[in-house]
């Protein structure tokens, strides 16, 4: 008990097997997917874990653009955490644009160089699996990434219309179904909850 006391308040820190020096890390590849709320909070949720764990974490956001309160409340929380916006945006309703295309692309060679590169622990491809779908860059391009990222990284992959190539390589998948949701009543997305 007095040693639980000591780490949960931050006097002594506990090692974690997933850092600790004498093991070799295996990272695992987890996609959060489905129509419901809760995809990226859930990879964000992770982050602060991880940050608090002493990992290093790359957070690379592929629908979003812009200072929304989580980026704000990461850079000034966890200034060691890298953030990356590959957004153009806009919100994507019918066919893509070119500058989607390439901002989508250049995220993607983003995302494999983070995770290739053994400089980080922990890599979030946010929206990632959402830009398969919308065809920003195939379902392929995205398994091909998935297979050629480094064994020791956890690989964190959400959005919409996640592939069956993409589950079966995935270790953990999550999907959010939506059974309500108070937008569809004409609530507006609100600072703090949505973003």
């Amino acid at each position: 008990m007095e040693k639980e006391r000591k780490t949960l308040t931050g006097r002594r820190r506990a090692s974690s097997p997933l850092s600790s020096p004498k093991t070799k890390r295996i990272g695992r590849i987890h996609v959060y997917t489905g129509d419901g709320k809760g995809k990226t909070t859930a990879a964000l949720g992770l982050l602060l874990r991880a940050v608090g764990a002493g990992l290093r974490v790359c957070l690379i956001q592929f629908a979003k653009h812009g200072c929304f309160s989580e980026i704000r409340a990461i850079r000034t929380a966890f200034p060691g955490v890298r953030v990356r916006q590959f957004g153009t945006g806009r919100f994507i309703r019918d066919a893509p644009s070119a500058s989607d295309i390439r901002a989508a692309r250049a995220g993607l060679k983003e995302l494999l160089e983070s995770s290739r590169s053994g400089r980080f622990d922990i890599v979030i491809g946010d929206e990632a699996v959402t830009a398969a779908s919308l065809g920003l860059f195939s379902q392929h391009d995205l398994l091909s990434l998935v297979r050629a990222r480094n064994p020791g990284v956890e690989l964190i992959l959400t959005g919409r219309g996640a592939g069956r190539g993409l589950i079966r390589a995935a270790h953990l998948v999550t999907e959010m179904r939506e059974i309500k949701h108070y937008y569809r009543s004409g609530m507006p997305a609100r600072s703090g909850i949505e973003f």
